[in-house]
């Protein structure tokens, strides 16, 4: 059976974006120059030393998230609109977007192909499960879609990556989600961040 873990990098009061999310600033105001620059600084301007961590969040075999981070549109798919992350997205497998207006599949370079799921979060998981064959699924986020995933009891793991500074609003994990237990099974300490994972009980 494969694993459910979510990957996601919160500040210290426990948000994953800032307020007034837009295109050209897709985690909001961070108080960074663009894209989410304070929040994932760690994952790209320190990669050497988050190494682990990063070969931890490629190693999924297949993916979901959210519409929002998926990117800006709303509505029906009436523009043009293949994700943030270029012709040659790194998730190399299947990615399952969640979303209230039908799309057809999009296959990318590199074997990513997005996958557009109108059912809910249950049918996204059950067809993420068929794609990985027995390996880790990813919730990649954003905030909204974790939650959805931790409040219908659905994740096994939780792997947080936690920068050293606060937003006070925006998009926080764990909003609306009943209480957990959980278990610490993995931390580390490196100059911009806190790796953190737990087992949900």
């Amino acid at each position: 059976m494969s694993k459910v873990i979510v990957n996601q990098t919160i500040t210290i009061d426990g948000y994953a974006a800032g307020i007034d999310q837009t295109e050209e600033r897709p985690f909001g105001q961070d108080g960074g120059d663009g894209w989410g620059d304070r929040l994932h600084a760690w994952m790209f301007d320190h990669a050497e030393e988050n190494a682990t961590e990063v070969a931890q969040m490629a190693g999924a075999r297949a993916h979901i998230m959210g519409r929002n981070m998926f990117g800006p549109v709303r509505g029906e798919w009436d523009r043009a609109w293949n994700g943030w992350w270029g012709e040659n997205p790194p998730f190399h497998g299947a990615v399952f977007v969640l979303t209230h207006h039908s799309r057809d599949p999009q296959p990318m370079e590199g074997g990513t192909t997005y996958r557009f799921v109108t059912d809910g979060i249950e049918s996204a998981l059950a067809q993420a499960r068929e794609a990985a064959r027995g390996g880790e699924i990813s919730i990649q986020g954003g905030a909204d879609t974790v939650n959805q995933f931790l409040a219908a009891g659905l994740v096994d793991e939780v792997r947080l990556h936690i920068v050293p500074f606060t937003l006070g609003a925006g998009a926080r994990l764990f909003d609306g989600v009943p209480p957990l237990t959980l278990e610490q099974i993995y931390a580390r300490t490196v100059s911009t961040v806190v790796h953190v994972s737990y087992r949900v009980l």
